[in-house]
């Protein structure tokens, strides 16, 4: 395969997630009201599927290291058809949640063979250059799933925005079908015994730069989590803009992690991932702080709305589209044969950090402003506490020695 058809494969398959969850959002206050559920229930939608996404990958991750990336990749992308297509029909909440938490286990296939076949395919410098070319294509993804969710809720329903969830995972089943090829260099046979997965495992949570990388894409994602689950309920019920209004704003928000992703394959060009990084942690740190601050500040005053809330934001996406390319490279970096094993523990322990932090979302939503700006500023400190720390000393190409 082309390097740019493994990027705009890569690009889909890490787009899941974003369709998945980005789509989405701007429904929840619609599938709230209409299958009569509470906010509790409604969050549980999100975190049961984030759940299942990330202990999904502790199977698929040994599964393709034994059996190869394609057919996992086809198995998982067919359930993740099924599942969508249940979420569709469903009847009531219960029925919405069990067909979630079926397309998060099926979701894990996708993105958790994308990083593995990163590693498969590249060393691990020019690897975070590939990543981040593949996150550009999941940002110009997301760029459209929140304006998308948001008009179809508004002009035809909820139901129909969950369909197009179905149809990008039909089209992206297609062509993995037609034109991806096996890219594991060599199967291993004892991948799935249990005395041999747990001695990987345990390799791999020892290695520190699996533990750098894995801590720094974590960080970064859960202050993209905590903004995505609470952003819906702060612009259209807090501040009073309708669900087309926020779908636009999603949009610049993508914008924002595109343009990071750019700059940081322009910085990678030309320094470390450790110099980057630590650049792009201040820019994170900043619009995590400046973010409370305005929501202190005015939060009740008239001057206050959207710009307050996004202007930060987009300082924080720009270095999102730094640290998850570097973050989630490093990880895989130094186990190029159990790459699917490590990518599934990396996954697995983001997505565990994504339902503690729904968990507590759900349980602090009567203000939606204050439980968003709390969550970013604690995430986007600890981005910059990894970055000034741990990557500094563990980001450099030495470090990334084959286990």
């Amino acid at each position: 395969m082309s390097r740019h058809l493994v990027v705009a494969l890569l690009a889909l398959l890490l787009g899941l997630q974003a369709v998945t969850t980005d789509l989405y959002l701007p429904t929840l206050p619609a599938i709230r009201d209409s299958l009569g559920a509470s906010m509790g229930e409604v969050q549980l939608t999100l975190t049961a599927l984030l759940l299942a996404f990330g202990l999904s990958q502790l199977v698929w991750g040994p599964l393709s290291d034994r059996y190869g990336r394609r057919p996992v990749l086809l198995w998982g992308m067919g359930a993740y058809v099924i599942a969508s297509l249940a979420c569709v029909a469903a009847p009531g909440i219960g029925w919405l949640i069990a067909a979630r938490t079926v397309q998060g286990i099926a979701m894990g296939a996708g993105v958790m063979a994308a990083r593995a076949i990163v590693r498969d395919l590249y060393q691990p410098h020019e690897g975070a250059q590939v990543m981040s070319q593949a996150l550009t294509g999941l940002g110009m993804i997301a760029c459209t799933c929140a304006p998308v969710g948001g008009l179809l809720s508004d002009w035809v329903g909820w139901r129909y925005a969950l369909l197009s969830v179905t149809l990008f995972g039909a089209l992206t089943w297609g062509l993995l079908v037609w034109w991806f090829q096996e890219t594991l260099p060599q199967r291993r046979m004892d991948a799935l015994r249990w005395d041999s997965l747990w001695r990987s495992n345990l390799q791999i949570i020892r290695h520190p730069v699996f533990r750098t990388g894995c801590a720094l894409s974590s960080a970064s994602y859960l202050g993209l989590f905590t903004f995505l689950a609470t952003s819906s309920f702060v612009f259209t019920q807090q501040l009073g803009y309708s669900k087309t209004v926020y779908g636009l704003l999603m949009f610049t928000m993508s914008l924002s992690y595109i343009l990071g992703t750019f700059w940081g394959r322009w910085m990678l060009r030309r320094t470390s991932m450790h110099r980057t990084v630590g650049v792009a942690a201040g820019l994170s740190v900043g619009g995590g702080v400046v973010l409370t601050v305005l929501a202190y500040a005015g939060s009740d005053q008239p001057w206050y709305g959207a710009w307050a809330v996004m202007v930060p934001v987009y300082f924080y996406m720009f270095g999102h589209g730094v640290h998850q390319p570097c973050g989630q490279s490093a990880a895989v970096a130094p186990f190029p044969l159990q790459a699917g094993t490590a990518s599934a523990l990396n996954g697995f322990l983001m997505m565990l950090g994504a339902f503690v932090m729904g968990g507590w979302l759900g349980r602090n939503m009567e203000v939606p402003l204050w439980a968003l700006a709390h969550g970013m500023l604690l995430w986007s400190t600890v981005i910059a506490a990894v970055a000034w720390t741990a990557v500094q000393r563990h980001g450099k190409p030495r470090e990334w020695q084959a286990a």
